[in-house]
C-alpha cells in the first residue's frame, strides 16, 4: 500500500517538484494548495511527468475547521510536507502582520492536526535567511541564527522554534527542518518550473524574461559589494535536487533513524557563485545573450552566503549534483514553453 504524504503549497516552485519527486519513489501525495501565488495547470504537468494527477484540495490553512475535513477525508496521511508560505521579503516589510499570521498561523494549524489525527511526521520548508549575514562562511546547522533582517525571514525562525517546542512537547511527533540556499532550474521536461506572479524576485527568471523579451534588461543589484566582481554571491541549488532531499528526509523520518525527534539540514551545493558568473554561465548554456544594467545595492541584501552540505550529504544520504549548465538551461527550455503556451 503507497505511503499517503499531504503536500502543503505542492502546486508552487519547489512543492510541485516534490510531488513529482514523491510520485516517483511510489508515495501518495495530496496536495492542499490556495493557489495564492501558484496555478491549477501545475497539477496538468505533474500528471504528464509522472503519469498520475494528485489529489488536490483548494484549501488555506489559516481556517483549522476546512483543514480538519481535509485530514478526516484523507484518513492514514503518514507526513505533511508543508511549502505553503507567503513568501515575499520586500513586501513582508511592508505588510509584517499579514506575514505572521498567514506563516504562523497555518504552521500551528498544521501541528494541530498533525495531533488530532495521528500524522507523525513533517518536513518544513525553512530558509538560508535564518543566518543572516554570517560571521563565517560556509554556513554550517551550527552557525548562530541571527535577528532576521525580514518579517518574512522571521516566519522562518520562528516557525522552526515553534515546531521545535511542539515535537519536545509531544510524543511521537518527529520533524525536519530544510533550509534551502536558492533554488533555481525546472524540470527536464519543461512541464513545470518557476512561474513568478508579476515581476519577478529571483535573479533566473529575471534572466530568462530578459533573454524573452519581457523585460528590457536584467537589473544587477550591486558591483560594489567585497566580492571578487562586486556583485553578491549566492548558492544557487537545482530545483529537482532539492526536492530529491524531501524524499529523502521523509524516509529518514517514517523509517525512524533520527537522532533526535528534530533535525535541521542545509541544502545547497556547498559552493558560492557570484550574480556576473551566473550571466555568463547561462550565456554560454543557451547561446543567447544577457543584456543587464547595474543599480544600487537592496537594503537587506547580504554580501555572500553559501552552504556547508556536509551533514545532508552523510546524513540524509544527498547530494546536488546537476551541473550548473543544465540547470540553467532547463530554466531557458522552461521559459520558451511557458510563452508557447500563453501565445496559443
Amino acid at each position: 500500500m503507497q505511503k499517503k504524504i499531504l503536500v502543503t503549497g505542492g502546486t508552487g516552485y519547489i512543492g510541485s517538484h516534490t510531488v513529482v519527486e514523491l510520485q516517483e519513489n511510489g508515495y501518495e501525495t495530496i496536495i492542499v494548495d490556495n493557489l495564492s501565488n501558484s496555478q491549477i495547470e501545475v497539477l496538468d504537468g505533474i500528471a504528464g511527468i509522472t503519469g498520475i494527477r494528485p489529489s488536490f484540495e483548494n484549501l488555506d490553512l489559516c481556517d483549522l475547521e476546512k483543514l480538519r475535513d481535509c485530514c478526516h477525508s484523507y484518513s492514514g496521511i503518514k507526513a505533511i510536507v508543508h511549502f505553503a508560505a507567503l513568501k515575499a521579503v520586500g513586501e513582508s516589510v511592508e505588510k509584517p502582520l499579514e506575514y505572521y499570521s498567514n506563516n504562523l498561523v497555518s504552521l500551528m494549524n498544521l501541528l494541530q492536526v498533525m495531533q488530532e489525527f495521528n500524522i507523525p511526521c513533517l518536513v518544513f520548508s525553512s530558509s538560508c535567511t535564518v543566518y543572516g549575514q554570517p560571521d563565517r562562511l560556509p554556513v554550517t546547522e551550527d552557525t548562530p541564527v541571527k535577528p532576521a533582517s525580514s518579517p518574512y525571514g522571521n516566519t522562518k525562525q520562528i516557525s522552526e522554534e515553534i515546531i521545535r517546542d511542539t515535537v519536545a512537547a509531544v510524543s511521537g511527533l518527529k520533524a525536519i527542518s530544510l533550509r534551502y540556499f536558492n533554488p533555481i532550474g525546472a524540470h527536464r521536461s519543461a512541464l513545470i518550473g518557476e512561474l513568478p506572479l508579476g515581476t519577478p524576485l529571483n535573479l533566473i527568471p529575471y534572466i530568462t524574461q530578459t533573454v524573452i523579451g519581457v523585460r528590457d534588461h536584467l537589473r544587477v543589484f550591486g558591483n560594489d559589494y567585497d566580492t571578487p566582481d562586486g556583485s553578491g554571491i549566492r548558492d544557487y541549488i537545482y530545483v529537482v535536487d532539492l526536492a530529491r532531499a524531501h524524499v529523502k528526509a521523509i524516509e529518514r523520518l517514517l523509517e525512524d533513524k533520527g537522532e533526535q525527534a528534530y533535525e535541521v539540514f542545509n541544502l545547497g551545493t556547498g559552493k558560492g557563485l557570484s550574480v556576473f558568473e551566473i550571466v555568463k554561465t547561462f550565456e554560454k548554456a543557451t547561446g543567447q545573450q544577457v543584456h543587464y544594467k547595474i543599480y544600487p545595492r537592496r537594503p537587506g541584501d547580504i554580501a555572500r552566503v553559501y552552504a556547508d552540505t556536509t551533514l545532508a550529504n552523510k546524513v540524509l544520504g544527498w547530494k546536488a549534483g546537476t551541473p550548473l549548465e543544465d540547470t540553467l538551461l532547463s530554466a531557458w527550455n522552461w521559459e520558451k514553453y511557458i510563452r508557447g503556451r500563453m501565445n496559443h
